[in-house]
């Protein structure tokens, strides 16, 4: 089952601790080893770095380490194949522009049978149910608007879409325009907003902590949102399941959840991934 990062900040924040973190999930050994993506948005450029192999030890993920990089938007993914090939062209987080803008879209999960009729404007590159799901969603939204909606608008046409394609599949994604970021849960997402007061964080999957306190001022809004919770001693909060939200400047300013939740373990989550067929 692939991992899911993301980030969606009031300032330009670097990501390096939760990516710190979220990279151990990679590893040669583990069930994660089919290459990791990561893309940042910085004003209306996007710096997105790929590697085909495990991210626990990429050469990439050190640069991506290195560089410090800070944004208001982030989206990674750490693969597990399930369809299609190890290859970089499968690699997410993919990328395409609409209406003068790129996207960045990750997806954990398996659509069986999705198969949409090739778009005019937005064709897979590689041979993934993700990438087919992300170009089927610009293709819709393109299809609808000929210029960008307002956020309202662009929310509910996405609640629509996401409703459709989830009837094939587990279908947990992450999808930024660089001013706001959608995140779906059809099993597991996780997600935290840090604001003053800030305090000290422990990675899970690291043995490095940080005070937020040190590195923020009392206006910073970091919302992050991940598969699992990566800090020991933070509160996350979990989405249910077919909830989608949209987060803007680190908060959630729209949420469509089913009239009663549903949330799952870990374990329920997994156990739901291997019979859908996807590997853990």
């Amino acid at each position: 089952m692939c991992q899911l990062l993301g980030m969606n900040c009031n300032t330009p924040t670097d990501i390096v601790f939760s990516f710190e973190g979220f990279r151990r999930r990679g590893g040669l050994t583990d069930h994660h080893a089919d290459g990791f993506g990561i893309g940042f948005f910085e004003g209306r450029g996007v710096r997105l770095f790929h590697d085909d192999k495990p991210s626990a030890n990429s050469p990439v993920a050190d640069l991506v380490k290195a560089y410090q990089i800070k944004s208001e938007n982030v989206i990674a993914h750490i693969r597990k194949a399930t369809q299609g090939q190890t290859s970089l062209a499968n690699t997410h987080p993919f990328m395409r522009e609409m209406w003068g803008g790129y996207w960045l879209f990750a997806h954990n999960g398996h659509l069986k049978n999705f198969f949409p009729k090739e778009g005019g404007f937005y064709r897979a590159v590689g041979n993934t149910d993700s990438e087919r799901a992300f170009c089927y969603i610009l293709e819709q939204l393109r299809r609808r608007f000929s210029e960008r909606p307002d956020e309202n608008a662009l929310f509910d046409a996405v609640a629509e879409l996401t409703a459709e394609i989830r009837e094939y599949g587990l279908f947990n994604f992450m999808m930024s325009n660089g001013e706001c970021l959608f995140a779906h849960a059809s099993t597991l997402l996780h997600y935290i907003v840090r604001k003053a007061p800030f305090g000290e964080a422990h990675l899970i999957d690291d043995d490095v902590k940080v005070d937020f306190a040190a590195v923020t001022t009392p206006n910073d809004k970091v919302a992050v949102i991940a598969t699992l919770p990566l800090t020991a001693n933070e509160t996350w909060l979990q989405l249910a399941v077919n909830e989608l939200v949209m987060f803007r400047e680190g908060d959630i300013v729209r949420r469509h959840a089913p009239e009663h939740p549903v949330y799952m373990s870990a374990e329920e989550g997994l156990a739901i991934a291997r019979a859908a067929g996807v590997s853990v």
